[in-house]
């Protein structure tokens, strides 16, 4: 969320990643070599958990379903669906850090549905508040798109004004 707002908006206990599980042993070994330790966690094959100096980040595991669908990797949900058009996202930025980020509408989604799609899990003021944060910069992004014809020649047909 913050890669794609541009800023922290405010203070995480972790990060949460998303990662081919493809990649997943190839993440692993670079974390490990760099001194972050693995923590216990979610099934492997799900999710992968590590910590360096204080800091957590966890990596959701993703594959692809036959027809290209974005599915959970492993564990219990294996082969249920992400939302629709999640890699869909740009690349974010915060100062001189970029990485990639999935769709803010798949964050918003997210956060919404999780205590809906892991039973016991509570709703969290501050998920709420990360959806009022999103939802303010998808309406800003929004508003900011210019209209397919302010980029077409001005012309009857398309302005509705006619030339006479």
């Amino acid at each position: 969320m913050d890669f794609y707002l541009g800023e922290p908006t405010r203070d995480h206990s972790d990060i949460d990643w998303f990662v081919r599980q493809r990649d997943a042993e190839v993440l692993t070994h670079a974390l490990l070599r760099s001194g972050w330790e693995r923590l216990p966690g979610p099934p492997a094959g799900q999710q992968l958990d590590f910590t360096e100096q204080g800091e957590e980040s966890s990596f959701a595991l993703l594959d692809e379903d036959p027809c290209g669908h974005v599915v959970v990797a492993g564990g219990p949900w294996a082969g249920e669906r992400w939302p629709e058009g999640m890699l869909d996202g740009t690349v974010g930025r915060i100062g001189a850090t970029v990485c990639p980020v999935i769709s803010p509408a798949a964050q918003v989604e997210i956060k919404r549905m999780m205590p809906v799609w892991v039973p016991g899990r509570p709703r969290r003021p501050k998920d709420a508040q990360d959806i009022r944060v999103l939802e303010a910069a998808l309406r800003t992004a929004a508003r900011r798109r210019p209209r397919a014809t302010e980029h077409l020649p001005a012309a009857s047909w398309i302005s509705g004004r006619s030339k006479g």
